[in-house]
């Protein structure tokens, strides 16, 4: 049976929503790693801008964090995405835990 919320099936034991921070360093992660981006990531970062996500690269970058998350992310989802406090909050959703933890 599928997840509603992700649309990926469900996983008996599958482990608990990592942290905000655990998510943050993971999206910074797979921007060095496929991506070649070097610096530091926060919260606040802008995607698109400190990234220089053109459709290529944006599409490396999803493709990377829905194999990663074991989440599927939908035009709506990456829409509403404009910085990396936005992408930890939709993985959480995703995930199934709140959209924000005590940060």
């Amino acid at each position: 049976m599928n997840d509603p919320e992700t649309g990926q099936p469900e996983v008996e034991g599958q482990q608990a929503t990592p942290t905000s921070e655990a998510i943050l360093a993971e999206i910074a992660d797979v921007a060095r790693q496929k991506l070649g981006w070097a610096g530091s990531m926060d919260l606040d970062v802008p995607l698109v801008e400190t990234l220089a996500l053109d459709s290529i690269r944006q599409l490396t970058l999803i493709v990377e964090i829905e194999d990663r998350f074991r989440i599927c992310l939908d035009e709506r989802d990456e829409a509403a995405v404009r910085t990396a406090g936005d992408l930890v909050d939709l993985i959480r959703r995703k995930r199934g835990g709140p959209a924000t933890d005590a940060r």
